[in-house]
């Protein structure tokens, strides 16, 4: 029997429904990065019962994204597979395990509590998969993976601000990541019931996105070679995304630092709200197209767009052209137009444009499993390899190569992709 919820959201004007089920979807994956990124905030250079030449929050890091890594190998499975009946247990029960992590976190000594932060990582990877799977295959999708997408990109500075706050009401150092959680479990609770009383996709939207269901190997095996160029080319784009990315969100506050916004807390918010109000209104403007093979190209423009404008940005920096905060905007900016399509429009409308039943959540985490891969081996690098950069230096280096590097490679893909004949490429009337 349907509740009352469901059936009023069933019945809802389309403005009404993308409004509660976007929100719902925002503040789902918002409280979950509660429970990944408040550490950042905090810096450890002295932590007793650590004796080892590489840098503690660095060794955090690196245990976070290797047990983040490997959540997404394991997404491509799981959260291809799983009935959408299933979701709402599966976000819960895997966010649950990550705050017990960060209690462990607390109680271990060091070195032992760095392994939390690998079983921290480990079950988040699949959060945004299942989340992603309330939102696809719909008429509206661009509008609600839209704001999701605005989910990550301004809950990484709050929640950074968040812990900055607690740390300076004297919260210690190691409890405020499992503090910061402890805060947002109402939040979480609700939206992710909210999330599990939507409406599956309707007639109108399977016609227009083609139906969504879970797949299995063989389909898995199948789609990906049948489009094995273009996506290649974008998944390779993707890792360089996804280095930069995190680096950028785990290690702000040492960037912040070193252009001189080491003691304002809400630096990490104000950076970040008008790069998600850019994000937001471009993505969501690609709703306007109706076409499938045509609004795919448009996506890969945007992305293109995304890397020249993170590589111009901070050539105008470096040339004293624009002050440190502009500059981060942009960079954000930039990163975000180049990332966020991945995470919400490009591959929902790839399976729109190729025809075929399938799921972006699958597409998305192929993706999500070589990016975070290349997360890991740039922080490595950074750790081992080019230890004598500082943060802001490396940092500008790595927007560099991202920048040029990316751009020519989606340019690629989308030239692919306007040479491809998809099955739903064009809306069905």
């Amino acid at each position: 029997m349907e509740s009352g919820l469901r059936q009023a959201l069933t019945r809802a004007n389309p403005v009404v429904f993308t409004a509660v089920a976007g929100l719902a979807g925002f503040c789902a994956y918002f409280s979950m990065y509660a429970f990944r990124k408040p550490f950042a905030a905090a810096t450890f250079e002295v932590v007793p019962g650590w004796h080892f030449a590489l840098d503690f929050k660095v060794a955090l890091v690196l245990a976070q994204v290797f047990g983040y890594a490997l959540s997404k190998f394991i997404g491509v499975k799981f959260v291809s597979e799983i009935s959408p009946a299933g979701r709402a247990g599966a976000i819960l029960g895997l966010i649950g395990l990550a705050w017990l992590a960060l209690v462990a976190f607390a109680l271990l000594p060091a070195p032992w509590n760095v392994a939390a932060f690998f079983f921290n990582g480990l079950p988040l990877g699949m959060i945004w998969g299942l989340v992603f799977g309330y939102m696809e295959g719909r008429r509206v999708s661009e509008v609600l993976g839209a704001i999701l997408c605005t989910s990550f990109i301004v809950s990484s500075g709050v929640v950074k601000s968040l812990g900055a706050w607690l740390i300076a009401i004297h919260v210690d150092r190691f409890w405020m990541p499992a503090t910061a959680g402890a805060v947002v479990f109402p939040l979480l609770f609700l939206s992710v019931w909210i999330l599990s009383q939507l409406p599956n996709p309707d007639t109108a939207d399977q016609t227009a996105r083609v139906r969504r269901a879970p797949m299995d190997a063989a389909e898995r095996r199948v789609f990906l070679a049948t489009y094995a160029p273009g996506i290649i080319l974008l998944v390779v784009s993707y890792v360089l995304l996804t280095a930069f990315r995190d680096f950028r969100d785990n290690f702000s506050a040492e960037v912040w630092t070193a252009l001189g916004y080491g003691k304002v807390a809400g630096v990490f918010t104000a950076s970040e709200l008008p790069v998600a109000a850019i994000s937001l209104v471009a993505l969501a403007a690609i709703m306007a197209v109706r076409d499938n093979r045509r609004a795919l190209l448009v996506v890969h423009g945007i992305v293109v767009g995304g890397y020249v404008l993170l590589g111009a940005a901070t050539w105008a920096f470096q040339a004293h052209l624009i002050a440190p905060l502009p500059w981060m905007i942009l960079v954000g900016a930039g990163l975000y137009l180049a990332y966020t399509p991945f995470n919400a429009v490009l591959f929902d409308r790839l399976i729109a444009f190729s025809g075929r039943v399938a799921t972006a959540a699958f597409l998305i985490y192929v993706a999500d499993a070589c990016g975070y891969v290349g997360s890991a081996a740039l922080l490595v690098w950074r750790s081992f390899g080019a230890v004598q950069l500082d943060w802001l230096r490396f940092f500008i280096l790595s927007a560099y190569a991202t920048s040029l590097v990316g751009a020519v490679l989606t340019s690629l893909a989308g030239l692919y992709f306007s040479r491809q004949a998809g099955a739903g490429d064009q809306v069905r009337r």
